[in-house]
């Protein structure tokens, strides 16, 4: 629904004259909105440099005079105390006074006099030693190792600026002394003060009218605070603390003092005004003197031109939207009345049904229009008699499918098998009514859930692996698992899935047969049962029976050959060949009879069964063959164990057999409830295409699916074949087996 109905059922002229000023009145505004931030953020930045600059030179300015005060003042003192000095030496010359009664009393007014609040008068002789202080305990201590006590000796006279710590200060702080020299009693005299204290020793009268004859705007003007808020130098508040003033605001006055440095907008009303008004001011800080220099002006005196600028945009917008307005109307009325007699001519056209409706050309722009209308009706027209053809064939097309559709639908009804149908996204669409039969699972139950749903969740990483993804394929051979019923037991199935696609060719589905597979199962356990139990009984026999049979006849040819040794024939010594020929027989016969009955595997377990079958393969076919096993693995069901070995054995026999190897490694490892049996060669590989076509392959993974476990066979990477067996079993995990053992 459109936002704005009223706007919609406007008429085209309308739409367009609203249109093009709104877009005319957005991009004015837009373009003066940014011209305006533009020259106001440039008119700002200027404001803030000039105040800056102007703080800045005012703080040289200040500095300069103060240094140059402090200096005179300081040169002033000393000069005064070397005429003292010499006044008293004059009196010690014409013998009124002794030399120790004149330097006592030249040191008296010496250390008499303060300069600023803590600064003072001391005397050094060239050696470094001092001769007067104000601290009696420092009088004849050797300074010598200060540098600036060495540029004191060197120079004698002049302005020297160091730093300096008294006991208990935690750090030196900046002094400042001048110096003069009497030779005579050679004393260097320093008159010094603390940086700090220099406010107490500039006369600011220097200065004062230098910084009040700034001026920024109409009544700008820079200022002078000390860190107490006492007002050092105004135009009206000379004078003046601004913190204990109620007459006045103090929070711009406190925020400078915590801050120091920086700039700040507030309201301020000067004495004399009706109201307060906004104000920027620059301020820096003078530790030497602790003052702090500000600038200021008033944001309305300098934003006084964007007023201006305002009054030039608005009158600028008002008599452009006067000439575009009218241009605008005219123009579109030129556009939609041609627009309107079409209008009339195809609504006539469709309501009547009149194709044939044509319209004369204009001779303007409207021309292409007009012959896109005329051959939108000559199409219009060939279009309505085909439609009906083609609705005609489109019934018949339905007809046929909704035949085609009850056709395949009974099909796959009377289908034994369940079958489900899925979409791309794995939702099942359809099931059969042999579906609900097997598994109990009605179409409320199933329709629109996946086949994770009513797979077992032990067997679904293989199932996925099997079936989808093979996803180019349109069928595929069967994969075994076992699917839940509804009343939750299990039942054995095989599955097979065939893709179908749409009439692009595009995949859209895939349809999935389920096969009760559990009583055939049963009869192949059978059958495989009852291959063991032969195997175990000829095996038994070999041991038992033919084995003890073969023994006696070596014992029985041992006494033959006394017998023809005795009466001197000659063919007694071929008895000693049939003897080992018999010998052999019944070695073979024994590793026969092991490798259909292991008796180890019943008795000691799966890893001594594992173990003897390396040997036995290494004695049989003189390769190596290697057992290694990182500790002891007791598998409880003796079932189990039967089939995890009788697939080693087979892996390890087609090998030897087939492979023609150098090496075969036998690999056993268990943790967590998982077991891996890793058999490995070196051999040539199996060949392409050979993975499930001899039997012995196929017993295996038969036997692998009895015990619900995954084996792969594949090729390594530096040669041979590799095949692993992975199962979830409860295993007993013991540390008493030997890390490797080779046959």
């Amino acid at each position: 629904m459109h936002r704005f109905p009223v706007i919609r059922n406007l008429p085209i002229r309308y739409k367009m004259l609203l249109s093009y000023s709104t877009a005319f009145i957005l991009s004015i505004t837009i373009s003066s909105a940014v011209i305006y931030s533009i020259v106001r953020d440039t008119i700002k930045a200027n404001i803030e440099s000039e105040l800056k600059n102007t703080s800045a030179a005012i703080l040289n300015m200040v500095q300069i005079s103060a240094s140059v005060a402090i200096k005179n003042h300081l040169r002033a003192v000393a000069e005064k105390n070397l005429e003292i000095v010499s006044y008293h030496y004059g009196l010690y010359s014409k013998g009124v006074l002794s030399e120790e009664e004149a330097k006592q009393r030249a040191k008296g007014m010496l250390l008499a006099q303060q300069i600023g609040v803590t600064g003072y008068i001391a005397c050094v002789d060239s050696d470094g030693i001092m001769k007067i202080h104000p601290r009696s305990e420092l009088e004849g201590v050797d300074f010598s190792d200060r540098a600036f006590i060495q540029e004191m000796i060197r120079r004698k006279q002049g302005y020297i600026e160091y730093r300096w710590m008294n006991p208990g200060d935690p750090n030196p702080k900046p002094k400042a002394l001048f110096m003069s020299y009497f030779k005579p009693w050679d004393w260097i005299i320093n008159v010094s003060s603390y940086r700090n204290e220099f406010g107490e020793l500039v006369d600011v009268d220097d200065f004062r009218e230098s910084i009040l004859s700034l001026q920024f705007g109409k009544t700008g003007y820079a200022f002078i605070l000390d860190i107490n808020g006492n007002v050092i130098v105004h135009p009206v508040l000379q004078g003046v603390n601004v913190l204990k003033t109620d007459k006045l605001p103090d929070q711009p006055v406190k925020t400078m003092l915590r801050e120091k440095n920086g700039q700040l907008v507030y309201e301020w009303r000067n004495p004399g005004e009706t109201a307060p008004r906004r104000k920027l001011v620059h301020f820096k800080y003078m530790p030497d003197f602790k003052w702090i220099v500000a600038t200021s002006s008033y944001l309305d005196e300098f934003y006084a031109p964007l007023q201006l600028l305002k009054k030039v945009i608005l009158l600028a917008m008002l008599f452009s939207l006067a000439l575009v307005l009218p241009i605008t109307f005219i123009i579109s009325h030129s556009i939609t009345q041609p627009m309107q007699r079409l209008i009339c001519r195809l609504h006539k056209g469709i309501a009547e049904l009149r194709t044939e409706t044509r319209l004369p050309a204009s001779g303007d722009e409207m021309e292409r229009l007009t012959l896109y209308f005329n051959s939108f009706m000559e199409r219009l027209e060939t279009y309505s008699q085909s439609i009906h053809q083609e609705i005609a064939e489109r019934k018949q097309v339905e007809a046929a499918l909704r035949e085609s559709e009850e056709k395949y639908r009974s099909v796959m009804e009377a289908v034994p098998d369940p079958i489900l149908v899925h979409d791309t996204n794995g939702l099942v669409t359809y099931l059969n009514p042999a579906f609900t039969k097997v598994f109990g699972w009605s179409e409320k139950n199933c329709l629109g859930h996946k086949m994770v749903d009513f797979i077992e969740g032990g067997n679904w990483e293989r199932l996925r692996r099997g079936l989808w993804t093979r996803s180019q394929t349109s069928a595929m051979s069967s994969v075994e698992t076992r699917c839940y019923r509804k009343d939750g037991s299990l039942v054995q199935v095989s599955i097979r899935r065939a893709m179908y696609r749409d009439r692009t060719g595009k995949r859209s589905g895939s349809v999935i047969v389920y096969r009760d597979v559990s009583e055939m199962k049963r009869l192949e356990k059978e059958v495989m049962d009852i291959g063991d139990r032969e195997r175990q009984k000829f095996g038994h026999d070999l041991h038992d029976d033919l084995c003890p049979h073969l023994i006696g006849i070596v014992g029985l040819g041992t006494v033959l050959k006394r017998k023809l040794e005795a009466r001197g024939i000659s063919e007694a010594a071929q008895m000693d060949k049939i003897k080992e020929l018999l010998k052999i027989a019944i070695v073979k016969c024994r590793q026969l009879a092991r490798g259909l009955y292991p008796v180890n595997l019943v008795n000691h377990g799966i890893v001594v069964a594992l173990r003897e079958l390396a040997e036995n393969v290494q004695s049989m076919f003189q390769i190596s063959c290697t057992f290694d096993c990182e500790a002891d693995v007791m598998i409880q069901d003796n079932t189990v164990a039967t089939h995890i070995f009788r697939i080693a054995q087979e892996a390890v026999y087609n090998a030897a057999r087939h492979a023609t190897p150098n090496a075969i490694r036998i690999r056993l490892t268990a943790g967590a409830g998982r077991l891996v049996l890793t058999v490995t060669d070196d051999g040539v590989g199996l060949p392409q295409g050979d993975r499930n076509a001899g039997m012995g392959l196929r017993i295996m993974d038969f036997r692998a699916n009895m015990i619900q476990a995954a084996l792969a066979i594949r090729p390594c990477a530096d040669g041979g074949t590799e095949v692993q067996l992975q199962m979830q079993c409860p295993v007993n995990d013991g540390k008493a087996m030997p890390t490797s053992f080779h046959a």
